[in-house]
């Protein structure tokens, strides 16, 4: 497609772009002499700039690195760039799509803008114009910082990855995490909820005050309003003193309820009204204090399902879930298992004195191909287990399906297995006749001469198959 080249800029090429200078763009347009010239002059005001020709290419190359924001042309070959925009938005739901569009394609590009687009530019357009609108995308989209590119990542230092989906999610909770939403994590136990939620309060104003976690399936329920609410002394018997909560605890900063579809019902009547007011009324007495908590809840059930069957109350799910964000298991994001395997040997090694190297490629590609019912949390118990037990610099392949408790599979080469198979088929046809060839060869189908050659071959000698008794002179020794 032939388009009318943009206006040169007036403007030196980086002005606007302090916050967001190094940020990575996707550009997507099938007209290789204005692909050429969007890539020098985005390079040029300081952007790492990937151009791609079709929206297949596009898509493609989103699961290979996540970039920051989407420039695209809406005419392309095959998918267009609407269409582009409209799977963009399926998989990635927060990252910004600039269309470029020709008149013809006004309605359009207008219309995808109340879908989502967070903007368009008509042709020929000012190149001035165009940085300050990718600057403000980026101004307002989640930040997203690659491992060694640069940017800082103290927020999410414990959550090792590599993996596209897991880039997405950490953008997502970047985002999530300058508001005060409460926040809704759901994943499959050892998914890592607690240090996505531990990772939002770094990423917060309120980073500076108390991270409180609690697990409410884990403390009974006789116990667990006190542990939430406080109590003053003398509310029950074993109340000698005043408690603070954990609200109080962790007032100014972030509550973190863990399993919070196991909350009994009677508590989530309590929970909802502290949400509501603000405020919390200690066990045994009469004055309510307030409290200033962001919440983030955390649960591997499905509460929809709660809900429907009575279990789970309507009115908290809608004030704990302003905002979700969903963990992928390990097994969907198997890229990251070297990565984490590797990573927790180095801190395990430390804890147990030893000087290991890492695992044997062998042994690292079982991690990889495992199933990972556990998750993250089950791949650290393995490789503490296999850390814990390694004789070897190098930790072996049979210490590793041990911790997997999976039976020792032995991988031979084809050659390999052939010569085996061989040695014991004609092991097992001299103990079958007693060592005498001239039956062994006729069991095999095969002339004397040949199978002398075979026993030869396998450095196996027949009179060491004779039955006691027999005479060495029979057919056997022949």
């Amino acid at each position: 497609m032939n388009s009318p080249a943009p206006h040169p800029s007036t403007q030196s090429p980086a002005a606007g772009l302090e916050g967001s200078r190094g940020a990575r763009l996707l550009v997507v347009d099938d007209d290789p002499d204005m692909l050429r010239l969007l890539s020098m002059r985005l390079t040029a005001a300081g952007y790492q700039v990937t151009a791609v020709t079709s929206a297949e290419s596009a898509l493609t190359q989103l699961e290979i690195e996540h970039p920051q924001l989407v420039l695209s042309d809406v005419r392309l070959p095959g998918r267009d760039g609407l269409a582009l925009f409209d799977e963009i938005r399926k998989r990635h739901p927060t990252l910004p799509v600039i269309l470029l569009t020709a008149h013809g394609t006004i309605p359009d590009a207008v219309e995808a803008t109340s879908r989502g687009v967070f903007s368009y530019l008509t042709k020929p357009y000012e190149g001035r114009e165009l940085l300050d609108k990718i600057a403000q995308a980026l101004a307002l989209a989640a930040p997203t910082e690659a491992p060694g590119k640069g940017g800082d990542e103290s927020w999410r230092v414990e959550i090792v990855s590599r993996s596209n989906r897991m880039a997405e999610l950490l953008a997502e909770a970047r985002m999530v995490a300058k508001s005060d939403a409460s926040v809704l994590l759901r994943g499959d136990s050892g998914a890592g909820k607690e240090l996505l939620a531990r990772a939002i309060h770094r990423a917060s104003a309120r980073a500076s005050k108390p991270f409180v976690a609690v697990n409410c399936g884990a403390i009974p329920e006789a116990l667990l309003e006190s542990e939430l609410f406080g109590h003053v002394k003398g509310a029950f018997t074993d109340a000698v003193a005043n408690h603070k909560g954990l609200f109080q605890q962790a007032d100014g900063g972030t509550l973190l309820l863990d399993e919070i579809g196991d909350m009994p019902p009677a508590l989530q009547v309590k929970l909802l009204r502290v949400l509501q007011e603000r405020a919390v009324r200690p066990v045994g007495s009469s004055q309510s204090i307030a409290v200033d908590v962001r919440i983030i809840s955390a649960t591997h059930r499905d509460l929809d399902a709660a809900m429907e069957a009575g279990q789970f109350r309507e009115d908290l799910y809608y004030r704990l879930n302003v905002v979700t964000l969903s963990l992928p298991p390990l097994s969907a994001r198997r890229e990251d298992i070297p990565l984490l395997a590797n990573h927790f040997q180095q801190r395990l090694s430390t804890k147990y004195g030893k000087r290991l190297s890492g695992f044997a490629p062998e042994a690292l590609k079982a991690l990889t191909m495992a199933s990972w019912p556990g998750n993250v949390r089950q791949l650290f118990n393995v490789v503490e287990q296999v850390c814990a037990l390694s004789s070897s610099p190098l930790i072996p392949l049979a210490l590793v399906q041990r911790a997997l408790r999976v039976p020792s599979v032995e991988v031979l080469t084809y050659a390999e297995a052939k010569q085996r198979f061989e040695r014991e088929y004609l092991v097992g046809l001299l103990k079958l006749t007693d060592g005498n060839v001239a039956d062994a060869a006729r069991l095999a189908d095969r002339n004397r001469t040949e199978f002398y050659r075979l026993l030869q071959k396998h450095e196996l000698t027949p009179g060491h198959f004779k039955a006691e008794g027999v005479s060495q002179t029979g057919e056997s020794g022949r």
